[in-house]
């Protein structure tokens, strides 16, 4: 499915143009009244969003969207390089808050000092804060750039995938269930709800962007909750397997807070286990969705389960 597939230069090309726009579009905007946003606000907006992170779910908001379209590239697309900005926000604002002291207390975040240590909780809060509201800004242009079902269809997406039945939910059951041993069940809910649900929600939103097709959205829907899980399971794998240099976070924090985690209860080899299970049944998933082409997808789902940090 991926035989030929250049990864690394397909991400090369979509990067660029994600880098370009999160930079033109996280910016101190002029609003009615001639007001514009406090620096020192956009200031600690731009260190959470730029330089640094994967940019999974941008890439998985384009690679869907190639994958259902096929003979436009996303980037070219209006809705879809919108879509893929406002995941990549909704991300950013989300790691803001968790590293904050009341909720995962941590310091270190894409190898560089997290915000609340750059720019005082309060600041952190309030960036976090106007990273969602920006990220919805981006889905709703007031030209005609985007159809107006399209854009609610995407704000739809995104607002389940990150508030309380999506990745808030899954932040409260993983504060809530320090020093609590999960079974797998509750521990699989727990990170489809964190962290897959967005994963899962970018590519929907890639795909909505060019089809309504129901078997199709369908498909693409059990490959992105596949992947969602799989790349909580390597996160788990990794916090006991590379060190924070590596990792551009701090290594071993889940089990130093007594966290529930796939490694804890499956073991290191179990764990590895799944996730290529998990691999696999993203892969059957894009194979039975009938689009001709979904070698990015393929790859980075491989990607997710065979990274090193």
């Amino acid at each position: 499915m991926t035989a030929g597939f250049d990864l690394p230069r397909w991400m090369e090309t979509q990067l660029a143009v994600v880098e370009d726009a999160l930079s033109a579009w996280v910016v101190s905007p002029a609003v009615p009244g001639g007001h514009v946003a406090p620096e020192n606000l956009v200031s600690a907006m731009r260190y959470a969003v730029l330089d640094g992170g994967k940019r999974l779910r941008p890439l998985l908001v384009l690679a869907a969207y190639e994958a259902v379209h096929g003979d436009e590239t996303a980037s070219g697309c209006v809705g879809a390089l919108r879509s893929a900005c406002a995941v990549e926000l909704i991300h950013a604002y989300s790691l803001v808050h968790d590293d904050m002291p009341c909720m995962d207390n941590d310091v270190l975040r894409r190898g560089k000092p997290t915000v609340h240590v750059q720019f005082g909780e309060a600041g952190a809060l309030l960036a976090g804060d106007a990273l969602q509201a920006l990220a919805f800004e981006l889905l709703t242009p007031l030209d005609d750039s985007v159809p107006s079902a399209v854009q609610a269809r995407l704000c739809s997406l995104l607002a389940r995938a990150a508030g309380s039945a999506g990745m808030a939910g899954g932040q409260a059951i993983d504060l809530a269930s320090v020093g609590i041993r999960l079974d797998e069940a509750q521990l699989r809910t727990m990170h489809q709800l964190k962290t897959g649900a967005l994963l899962k929600g970018s590519v929907l939103m890639g795909a909505h962007c060019a089809t309504s097709d129901a078997a199709v959205l369908a498909a693409l829907a059990a490959y992105g909750e596949a992947i969602g899980l799989a790349f909580q399971v390597v996160d788990d794998i990794l916090d006991v397997t590379a060190d924070s240099a590596t990792l551009g976070k701090t290594a071993g924090k889940d089990a130093d807070n007594d966290k529930p985690t796939y490694v804890s209860l499956m073991g290191l080899a179990g764990s590895q286990q799944y996730a290529k299970d998990l691999l696999a049944r993203a892969l059957q998933a894009l194979n039975q969705s009938g689009l001709p082409d979904t070698a990015a997808l393929a790859a980075l789902a491989s990607m997710v389960v065979n990274r090193s940090h």
